[in-house]
């Protein structure tokens, strides 16, 4: 990564997300857990999961559940198990703060903002983010 210059400010943390091996299941259980009312679940062909967002409070719980057992949720999973898998900071003009980012030299997996279930997304590169899978998202 060169230089790091002007920051790439967010408003808040959107939605932290994850990564499980049955969505409904894990649904019910936190729906007991802690009350959290139950959303619908989209499914996205192109990231091969379903997903649900749960509003909780000003932010957002992901949930996701890999569709392909060839999928990179499927493999994260086989990897590392379930659990946290990114954390989604909002900010305005997406298309903005990734190019400002990629002139900094940050390392994107998304060179381009995208379509994503929260809005216009964009992935930072764990290697560029000490390790964290981080989305930055314009609902």
């Amino acid at each position: 990564m060169s230089n790091i210059g002007t920051p790439c400010t967010v408003t808040h943390i959107n939605h932290t997300c994850i990564a499980v091996k049955d969505i409904n299941k894990t649904l019910n259980l936190y729906a007991a857990l802690f009350g959290i009312e139950v959303g619908a679940i989209e499914e996205i062909p192109d990231q091969k999961v379903r997903a649900t967002l749960v509003k909780i409070g000003q932010t957002q719980l992901e949930l996701i559940e890999p569709t392909d057992p060839e999928g990179t949720i499927a493999r994260f999973i086989e990897r590392k198990g379930e659990g946290l898998h990114h954390i989604a900071f909002e900010v305005d003009d997406i298309a903005e703060k990734v190019s400002l980012l990629k002139s900094q030299g940050v390392d994107m997996i998304d060179s381009e903002p995208r379509v994503g279930l929260s809005g216009t997304i964009a992935f930072l590169h764990p290697r560029a983010t000490a390790g964290v899978l981080i989305e930055l998202v314009e609902p």
